[in-house]
């Protein structure tokens, strides 16, 4: 009688070994609930289930390791399994994995600063129209504001349009005759070097036409 019982007691020993994944698997899962115990344990048996459960469970550790990448196509793979729960909780996981992957997006530029900025930003890039779009933009927000219509000044330099790099840049000298020392040095101007009245507004006080 007393071998028999201790045959029971390893018997009892190796069963508990041989369910231990799955018990930890369904803990982790909020599948061990009363309502629930039943239905996971008759489920988790399943092949299939337990095929959905592992992509699950291999799709979420990269998810917390936030490997997005590897991730993902392991939570879709969860979605055609036959347990719902899984389904659900990976489509859960999947959706915020979507979203960060998506590339962040720039705020769109609003103040005067912001296309005053952008637009010298696309200037440097040689994206004129973008520059010039920006830049006018900035400046009916802001009809006075010198470093604006000096910067256009300058775009009409750089493309070229000499009458109105000249009316621009005369408007900005009159809001703020600093720029007129600016635009002495400013190599954007070159394009007007040769123009006599570039040389009358940046020196005002010499006589003829040399610089």
């Amino acid at each position: 009688m007393e071998r028999i019982i201790k045959r029971n007691k390893r018997s009892t020993a190796q069963a508990a070994r041989s369910s231990g994944s799955t018990g930890n698997a369904l803990k982790r899962t909020g599948l061990t609930g009363p309502k629930s115990k039943g239905k996971a344990l008759q489920t988790v048996t399943d092949p299939a289930v337990q095929q959905q459960l592992r992509y699950y469970e291999e799709g979420l550790r990269y998810f917390h390791q936030q490997k997005y990448l590897k991730a993902k196509p392991i939570l879709e793979k969860v979605l055609s399994g036959p347990n719902k729960e899984f389904a659900d909780r990976a489509r859960m996981h999947l959706r915020i994995a979507e979203q960060r992957l998506q590339p962040s997006e720039a705020p769109a530029p609003r103040s005067v600063e912001d296309h005053y900025q952008h637009g010298v930003a696309m200037m440097n890039l040689g994206r004129w129209d973008e520059a010039r779009d920006h830049l006018l933009r900035a400046r009916k927000q802001a009809p006075k504001a010198d470093y604006v219509i000096y910067a256009l000044a300058a775009l009409d330099c750089l493309t070229g349009e000499a009458e109105s790099a000249m009316e621009n840049l005369k408007i900005a000298i009159q809001l703020r005759p600093e720029n007129r020392y600016h635009a002495r040095n400013d190599e954007d101007f070159a394009f007007l070097q040769e123009d006599p009245r570039f040389t009358e507004l940046l020196y005002p006080d010499r006589e003829g036409s040399g610089p």
